[in-house]
């Protein structure tokens, strides 16, 4: 009879992965050993393995290649990371090694640009694409950015009024996109996303306020789907919807070269994870061509804002079980040494997937558990919602202690989280490790932050700390 865990996961799914594989009955990630790990450093723990990062952008600029050659496309491709979903100097650092462009937010991100720029890391032949609704600041920053040069600093008009008001700071000609207020899929609560200009009012909002404006030149349509790039009837009608107003929009606007086809790539969130991402860029691609040749215009150059595929599979975090509590006669609880509001708020907020598997003692029989976190919260939990299925892991032994690994974790849980700051409960924000290969292909790890302790929150409560 097959009752070990490992037998549930190899009958389950198809193991190992890619990324996910054993060695003596423990889970490595990447040839990462994290029991060696988690020993070295202890747990709680979050990681980022950088070289993920990399790659996932080097896959993306693969597809895409592969797609303009087969359909003999005329355009460009160009790769945008969007810093919203990290925005960390050792995750910029890494995405920037990759000759890629910039996505912006908000006023703050621009100061990242500025910080970035005389280290070299960022040159003034670098898009960056300034999204968001704009207030004062981030009108400011945008304008001081251009009026130093960096004239690839593009603005998506989000609103009739942002134009006047970039043109009262910028100093010369500059660039601009517009950003289509899509329309959202059924399940959502309003019909039309709240971000950007109507299909319908795209056209007149362009012959009124930037046709005869000498100081604009409209360069991108900027489309954006908050589901994500997925193969349904809504997004393909979305796109269809998009590529009639820029057919429509090129023809009138000789300078209108560029299609960011923002909305991001899904990532892993189980081992039973499929997606064709070279039969979507494909398809998207042929739409494009398709769209452009039917109305006899030039194809426009492909934009793509990447955030979550670009970060997401780079994270993890390690928890230790601390005890288990049989509550009735079906459930067990496992509590871990940490809590899922304050290290993974998606969790609980929206009910986010992640990979999440035992670290240790796969070669030990399983049993059926629900996850809690340390807090007081009845939300602090981890369970069927959440996963793909109903969870299981090595059966609890106090004597035997149990790891348990959520992986791909890497986008958006630190800012929503709110990284240095006060956690749900005060429970201490944990360690994180940067986790690196040298010019050798070598594994190094080192320690980026310290876990928080009581004189860190005390402080920013107003106590001294003492």
């Amino acid at each position: 009879m097959n009752t070990k865990y490992i037998d549930l996961i190899d009958q389950t799914f198809v193991f190992p992965q890619e990324e996910f594989n054993l060695s003596d009955g423990n889970l490595t990630f990447h040839n990462i050993d994290l029991m060696k790990l988690l020993k070295k450093y202890g747990t709680p723990l979050k990681f980022t393995y950088l070289p993920r990062i990399s790659d996932n952008i080097q896959r993306a600029k693969k597809w895409f290649a592969k797609s303009i050659d087969n359909h003999n496309y005329k355009g460009s491709y160009n790769y945008c990371y969007c810093t919203k979903s990290s925005h960390f100097e050792h995750v910029l650092n890494e995405v920037l090694k990759n000759d890629v462009h910039i996505e912006t937010s908000s006023a703050f991100d621009i100061d990242i640009i500025k910080e970035l720029k005389p280290k070299g890391k960022i040159k003034n032949d670098k898009y960056i694409i300034c999204n968001g609704f704009k207030r004062e600041k981030y009108i400011h920053n945008i304008a001081d950015l251009i009026n130093g040069g960096h004239y690839n600093c593009i603005p998506i008009i989000d609103n009739y009024e942002e134009i006047d008001l970039l043109s009262e700071e910028i100093e010369e000609t500059y660039q601009i996109g517009i950003r289509i207020a899509s329309e959202e899929e059924p399940k959502f609560e309003f019909y039309t996303s709240r971000l950007g200009i109507g299909y319908k009012n795209i056209v007149p909002f362009y012959n009124k306020q930037i046709k005869n404006n000498k100081k604009v030149v409209l360069k991108m349509l900027h489309f954006f789907i908050n589901t994500g790039i997925r193969d349904n009837a809504y997004y393909w009608n979305e796109l269809v919807k998009c590529l009639k107003v820029y057919t429509k929009l090129k023809k009138i606007c000789p300078t209108l070269d560029s299609l960011n086809i923002g909305g991001g790539f899904p990532i892993k969130n189980s081992l039973a994870f499929q997606y064709d991402y070279q039969y979507m860029i494909d398809e998207i691609v042929n739409q494009i061509n398709i769209a452009c040749y039917e109305e006899n215009v030039p194809v426009p150059n492909i934009f793509t804002e990447f955030g979550s595929f670009t970060v997401g599979e780079s994270g993890g975090a390690i928890y230790e079980v601390l005890h288990q509590k049989q509550q009735n006669d079906r459930e067990k609880w496992n509590m871990i040494n940490s809590s899922f509001i304050t290290t993974l708020p998606d969790t609980w907020a929206i009910n986010r997937r992640f990979v999440m598997l035992a670290i240790n003692r796969w070669n030990d029989e399983y049993e059926r558990v629900l996850l809690g976190g340390l807090t007081c919260d009845s939300d602090d939990y981890y369970n069927s919602e959440q996963h793909m299925n109903a969870i299981y892991l090595p059966k609890y032994k106090k004597e035997k202690p149990l790891y348990i690994g959520f992986f791909n974790t890497g986008a958006y849980q630190e800012t929503i989280g709110g990284f240095g700051g006060l956690q749900h409960c005060l429970i201490p924000q944990p360690k994180h490790i940067l986790i690196d290969r040298d010019e050798n292909g070598n594994l190094t790890s080192k320690l980026f932050s310290e876990q928080q302790n009581s004189k860190d929150l005390l402080q920013i409560l107003g106590y001294n700390g003492s």
